[in-house]
């Protein structure tokens, strides 16, 4: 899933069966393009014909140059995803209930605020930078510019407020896109409560937003939310604009709700006040102390004030409402809580707001050197977010060094090869690889969310500071110039590298892939607190694959395992949910589930302790009667155990907890067979690298980690079992046909 159909069916070349375009379901394919059976499946002492389906969602979170740009609303996606990480609600505690009725209408403001801060930082450019500076007569930037751009005053105010409104109107169209299928069986809900919610469209919420960015553009051209117009019809325009602001802000906090007339008559009051300032202010003022447009700075200011202020408040009611939600979770063991104990959202909207507010600021530091003009103006706390970013990237770097260079080495060399890796490998010389790889993921696993939270917090932390010592105490000192010059450095590479990678995702399509991770994350979530972010895919997906499962089970004789790799495996296990709960008991037992290198339990689950909490995990598992099988390694820096926890080797014995087909959790042990594998419960432990090739699938050699899951010997096992098939103990490892000459030594 999200990757080439080739590479998903592990076949030279597939063709699509059944689907819309956007959603894809193949199969492989034969010389004359027709759908081909896949390889048979040794189980039950024999060979037993399998059918291959893939469903490629690739389509919609990669390809185009529409979709490229979604990277743009990165800092939007974050604060949507944080509305999806908050704590959970224990039943019946009204006040924890409204401290999350709180905190979502907090996310709320907080997401419109970025909007704003995108629209207003976009202005520092179009309508300051260049408009106002840049393209000022007798100005020496851009000096091969025609000369009528500097000399008629309309002409220069256009090209800088008509690409606001251009974006403004671009940005108000992507709430309207939608994955969803347009089949209303797909649409129906399902009864189990592992689903992605499919929140009610809010078309206010994105009106609210549409109004705000649009007066965004009006107040810096009125002089910004710090001064006061001169003339009287100005004043008055000021204090529209500034009450509409204000009250766009009061109403995402409730959440506002509004007919049409209602939402296109804010609409059209915003559009007129953007009109009115653009009159009024043309001619661009050219001679204002230190240049530029006035308004643009305080606009700016005001904007990340408050940004940080909703942020630290955000921060303060998430302590106890996710204290309050502790008993839900307190009974499980510390590999599998919430992370930060349900707190983890606050440091996410910290880095949706620092991300928000560099990136602006990094594309003006860019331009600005890209046109050769530092004599350009920009906005004074500007140099906060360069010295902020400097210091952010200078603790990042100091963190993974500590980490990477020296924490790993020294776990590798203290613990030496773990237990469980010497049950597993067959030699020396594959022990010290397997070790190595195994003590970076464990690091990793264990600690890389720690490093990222630590850099936000962090950053946070010394925003909140250097804000203080800016307006309270007066200029920067000195000292700070090395840390604006990396920040400088770093926000250039950023606003620059992101765009390069967009124009390269929309003009090469087979480097899109290189968003696919990213959007793969962000574009999962349902919108809910922000409304400009791209479509959740899940929302189409997983309905569609599990009608498509009960489709097969229409035949009698049929039994369906679902399989998942990486983020696919998470929409396996709600596609499997949807399917247990929608499902008669009796035709339950043809359903299975198999996932590789899922970071479901170490990441999902613990960044969303709502959405995925383990007791509904638990009644899948039951639901399925153990037909959840999980490949793991231990050299997976992405994936790990899926249905058990608590590993440790004794007596030569995998030991560890993890669900019961019967129900609940519970003691489990495993021995490792002869190809090295440890079957605890649902996961699969695979030795990496693989002993040897068994002639039976593709070999890869070296340490596989992330990647190839299939060619292990292991999946195909894993399969059956997860049909209810039994696992397969083939005598004949060379392939399925027996030998012709059964006289002969077997090889070895």
């Amino acid at each position: 899933m999200g990757t080439s159909g080739e590479s998903l069916l592990d076949s030279t070349s597939v063709v699509d069966v059944a689907g819309d375009g956007i959603g894809r379901l193949i199969r492989p394919s034969d010389r004359l393009r027709r759908p081909a059976p896949g390889p048979v499946l040794p189980a039950l002492g024999r060979s037993i014909p399998r059918i291959l389906e893939g469903y490629l969602w690739s389509g919609m979170t990669s390809g185009g140059a529409a979709k490229a740009t979604w990277a743009l609303l990165f800092p939007f996606s974050l604060a949507n995803v944080a509305h999806w990480m908050l704590p959970p609600v224990p039943e019946g505690k009204r006040f924890a209930a409204l401290l999350g009725t709180v905190c979502r209408g907090l996310l709320r403001v907080a997401s419109l605020l970025l909007t704003m801060l995108l629209i207003s930082q976009l202005a520092v450019v179009s309508l300051d930078l260049f408009a106002a500076q840049c393209l000022a007569p007798g100005s020496t930037c851009l000096e091969g510019a025609p000369s009528f751009l500097r000399e008629f005053a309309p002409l220069r105010t256009a090209i800088g407020v008509l690409p606001l409104l251009a974006l403004i109107f671009v940005l108000d169209r992507i709430p309207s896109s939608d994955w969803r299928s347009r089949n209303r069986l797909h649409r129906v809900p399902s009864s189990s409560p592992l689903q992605p919610q499919d929140l009610p469209r809010t078309p206010g919420l994105r009106t609210l937003h549409t109004v705000a960015a649009l007066t965004c553009v009006a107040l810096p051209l009125l002089g910004g939310p710090f001064r006061l117009p001169s003339a009287t019809f100005d004043l008055i325009v000021w204090i529209c604009a500034l009450a509409l602001v204000l009250a766009t802000l009061a109403a995402s906090t409730v959440g506002f709700s509004a007919g049409p007339v209602i939402r296109g008559g804010l609409i059209g009051v915003a559009v007129v006040l953007v009109g009115i300032a653009v009159v009024r202010r043309t001619p661009l003022p050219a001679g204002l102390p230190g240049g530029g447009l006035g308004g643009a700075d305080g606009t700016v200011e005001a904007l990340g004030a408050a940004m940080v202020a909703v942020t630290v408040l955000f921060a303060l009611i998430l302590v106890p409402a996710a204290l309050l939600g502790r008993p839900t979770w307190k009974h499980l063991p510390h590999r599998l809580r919430p992370w930060l104990g349900g707190w983890a959202a606050a440091p996410v909207v910290a880095l949706a707001g620092l991300l928000g507010g560099g990136f602006g600021a990094g594309l003006a530091v860019a331009l600005r050197q890209l046109v050769g003009a530092n004599e350009l103006r920009l906005p004074d706390t500007y140099a906060l977010v360069t010295v902020l970013w400097g210091a952010g990237l200078a603790l990042a770097v100091v963190l993974g060094v500590l980490g990477f260079a020296v924490a790993v080495p020294l776990r590798r060399l203290r613990r030496g090869i773990p237990k469980i890796v010497a049950l597993m490998e067959i030699d020396e010389a594959q022990e010290e690889e397997a070790a190595s790889a195994w003590a970076r993921a464990s690091w990793e696993r264990k600690h890389l969310h720690h490093l990222a939270l630590t850099v936000a917090l962090a950053m946070a932390a010394g925003g909140g500071a250097l804000l203080v010592l800016r307006f309270g105490f007066g200029p920067l000192p000195g000292w700070f110039k090395p840390l604006s010059a990396i920040g400088v450095f770093a926000l250039g590479a950023m606003a620059a590298g992101l765009l390069r990678v967009v124009f390269a995702a929309a003009t090469t399509p087979k480097r899109s892939r290189h968003l696919g991770a990213l959007a793969d994350l962000v574009c999962f979530w349902p919108r809910a607190a922000h409304p400009t972010v791209p479509p959740s895919y899940a929302l189409k997906v997983v309905p569609e694959l599990a009608d498509r499962v009960k489709e097969h089970l229409a035949d009698p004789g049929t039994r369906v395992v679902l399989s998942g790799y990486n983020l696919g495996s998470l929409l396996t296990v709600l596609a499997a949910a949807r399917v247990i709960a929608d499902l008669p008991p009796e035709d339950r037992d043809r359903v299975g589930l198999l996932t590789a290198g899922s970071p479901l339990q170490w990441g999902y689950q613990r960044a969303f302790p709502a959405m995925l909490p383990q007791a509904q995990l638990a009644g899948l598992y039951e639901g399925l009667d153990g037909r959840w099988r999980a490949l793991c390694r231990g050299t997976d820096i992405f994936g790990g155990g899926v249905t058990t926890w608590r590993h440790r080797v004794v007596a030569g014995k995998l030991l560890g907890d993890g669900y019961l087909p019967g129900g609940g959790t519970g003691p489990l042990a495993a021995e490792a067979d002869d190809q090295g594998v440890l079957v605890l419960g649902g996961d699969h432990w695979l030795p990496d690298p693989m002993r040897g090739p068994t002639g039976r699938h593709r070999w890869a050699p070296g340490v596989l980690k992330h990647t190839d899951y299939v060619v292990d010997a292991e999946w195909d096992n894993a399969v059956a079992m997860a049909a209810g098939l039994g696992r397969p103990r083939p005598k004949n490892p060379w392939g399925e046909q027996g030998s012709l000459f059964g006289d002969f030594p077997q090889m070895r």
